[in-house]
């Protein structure tokens, strides 16, 4: 800017007072008027103590042979120490192959497949369930009892539960075959979501959801957002106001639990459900209780619409579809 306004002066006053009242070098002022032109990089010197083009060639055949071809530059330089040879430092290795692109992981190394994110839909009780295992805290330190949870994500139902001394697969197997007798669950009808743990995806467990025709997937690992609606159920159930810090017997534990569900699917007004009870869902009572609401809220109306400013009141929508992980396209899917 002042440079700018150097060169409005000048054809006024000339350069040098322009520079003199504005505080600014004139050599600055010539210098942007003619830049110098750029100079060549001088090409630099090998040092005498470089390696020959050879010696180069040769460090490199060794890192590339098959012997040293998935070995660091440290183990290649120590060991070839150890027999008596000396080609380069370890540094000069590192920065032979920096020069060739080649500076990356060369142990060979089990390579981790690809996890396909899960995409879930439900569009009606018993149609996906999720479950998982939850630790509650004993009555000492390092003790633990076991609660197993399967959860209906489209009526958050809880269809079955159980809280014992271990994680076990068998125990895991007893629960999901009560819950599928109990609801009656067809071959081909559900698909059982759960994360990685050892007891989901046990053998027992798989065969059992394969004799059932229950199709099973998993979280990807370390991705809790796979299994939200368990997640989310546990933390309902921790954030209860009597949940105690520790429980004192298994059986504390298991009576904590009657109550606990009881209230939860039967009490509990779920803001994702349209304040409904997961059981009203669940159970097809849902849309009776939503017209009944509206005639409610119609009345009210009636009485005073003064009193409703943005208009005719409607009960909370019922959900249509629960997704879990949606595709990006998922306004248009069914």
């Amino acid at each position: 800017m002042i440079e700018q306004t150097v060169e409005d002066l000048t054809p006024v006053v000339g350069t040098r007072p322009a520079c003199r009242a504005l505080g600014v070098s004139p050599a600055t002022i010539y210098r942007r008027r003619n830049p110098p032109a750029p100079r060549p990089p001088k090409p630099r010197r090998p040092p005498p103590r470089a390696l020959s083009p050879t010696e180069r060639q040769g460090v490199l055949d060794v890192l590339h042979s098959d012997r040293f071809v998935d070995s660091s530059p440290a183990q290649v330089w120590a060991t070839l120490l150890d027999e008596g040879r000396y080609l380069a430092s370890e540094r000069t290795m590192y920065r032979l192959l920096a020069a060739h692109g080649e500076v990356r992981e060369r142990r060979d190394q089990l390579r981790h497949p690809a996890y396909a994110r899960p995409e879930l839909l439900a569009e009606r009780p018993n149609e996906v369930w999720s479950w998982d295992i939850s630790k509650l805290r004993g009555p000492a330190t390092w003790t633990y009892y076991y609660l197993y949870v399967i959860l209906d994500i489209f009526s958050r139902y809880v269809v079955g539960w159980t809280i014992q001394y271990r994680e076990s697969a068998a125990l895991a197997e007893q629960l999901i075959a009560q819950a599928t007798e109990q609801q009656g669950i067809d071959p081909g009808q559900l698909t059982l979501h759960a994360d990685r743990g050892s007891a989901m995806t046990a053998k027992p467990v798989a065969y059992l959801l394969a004799d059932l025709g229950v199709t099973k997937t998993h979280s990807r690992p370390y991705t809790s957002s796979d299994n939200p609606y368990s997640e989310s159920h546990f933390k309902t159930l921790k954030y209860r106001p009597d949940f105690p810090d520790r429980f004192g017997s298994i059986q504390h534990s298991r009576s904590f639990g009657r109550e606990f569900f009881g209230w939860y699917n039967h009490e509990h007004r779920h803001s994702g459900l349209g304040l409904m009870t997961p059981a009203a869902v669940h159970y097809g009572q849902a849309e009776t209780l939503r017209r009944a609401r509206q005639s409610v809220l119609a009345a009210a109306y009636q009485a005073h619409p003064e009193r409703f400013v943005l208009g005719k009141p409607e009960p909370p929508k019922l959900p249509k579809a629960v997704w879990i992980n949606p595709p990006d396209d998922h306004d248009e899917a069914p």
